[in-house]
């Protein structure tokens, strides 16, 4: 069977037994198919990598608006400018060293 013809074909090869066992497992748990469940688990991944993007990017913006609203003309900022960067580049290293892959 052609799987570019059926949209609904998925191929469901995995070189590892025991993973395809715990997936099938879980996703006979769930009540689910495994083609809905893994679909489902790489949709809720991708919706997370979107929060956290997004949820970065609007602490970004509001630091940059403080930054240029308190700016006023200065080119050496602050040490407390200073200390937020250096603080908020340490809570980023932090994230992505915690981060599952």
């Amino acid at each position: 069977m052609d799987t570019m013809a059926d949209p609904k074909a998925m191929s469901l090869r995995f070189p590892d037994p025991e993973q395809r066992a715990a997936i099938a497992a879980a996703a006979k748990q769930a009540g689910v198919s495994m083609q809905e469940y893994i679909l489902s688990a790489a949709y809720d991944r991708a919706t997370a990598v979107e929060r956290r993007f997004l949820e970065g990017f609007g602490a970004s913006t509001a630091r940059s608006g403080a930054a240029f609203a308190a700016g006023s003309g200065t080119v050496d900022p602050s040490a407390e400018q200073r200390a937020a960067e250096r603080q908020a580049r340490q809570e980023l290293d932090a994230r992505e060293r915690g981060r599952v892959t």
